[in-house]
């Protein structure tokens, strides 16, 4: 097994990972024939349009995984208040990726704390159980067995960066 790493559409990789003549709308094709999954980070950034996950989805191989990040407005503004609008938004235009759908990722803030835990579960409860998600927390205050159980009851995954860097 080959895995990816974090995106694909890097410039600086041109002439290193990259063929030198190779052009950046065959980036992906380029990258998914060497892995068979990645982590989408762009996806924080924005809601990817329904053309461009199709076009992820026939770049790649049909056992290529993509993971991709909530949207930033989802954890990091609105941190989980109000967000049913973005959150359907982004669901409905990243299923297009089908059975190359892989984990979606909820990044919190270090101002996401053990007082939003309710919020926490009220969203995790809202979500599609047919998808796989993870949590990653900033907080150390979320390190502790309330939101482990929260989170084993409802299938998701712990993530962190080694070491978390947690406030």
């Amino acid at each position: 097994m080959h895995l990816g790493t974090m995106g694909w559409s890097y410039g600086f990789w041109k002439g290193k990972f990259y063929p030198e003549d190779s052009a950046s709308k065959d980036y992906l094709r380029f990258y998914a024939s060497r892995f068979n999954s990645v982590e989408v980070d762009n996806t924080f950034y924005r809601i990817p349009r329904v053309q461009t996950v199709e076009e992820w989805k026939q770049q790649t191989p049909a056992r290529f995984t993509f993971s991709l990040k909530f949207p930033q407005k989802i954890t990091h503004i609105k941190m989980l208040k109000n967000c049913q609008e973005e959150t359907t938004a982004f669901l409905n235009n990243v299923e297009k990726l089908q059975e190359k759908l892989g984990v979606l990722l909820l990044q919190f803030p270090p101002l996401f704390r053990q007082q939003h835990f309710t919020l926490l579960e009220d969203y995790l409860q809202s979500l599609p159980k047919e998808h796989h998600y993870a949590v990653e927390v900033r907080n150390k205050s979320l390190l502790n067995e309330e939101v482990y159980s929260l989170l084993r009851s409802h299938n998701v995954a712990l993530a962190w960066r080694t070491p978390p860097r947690c406030l």
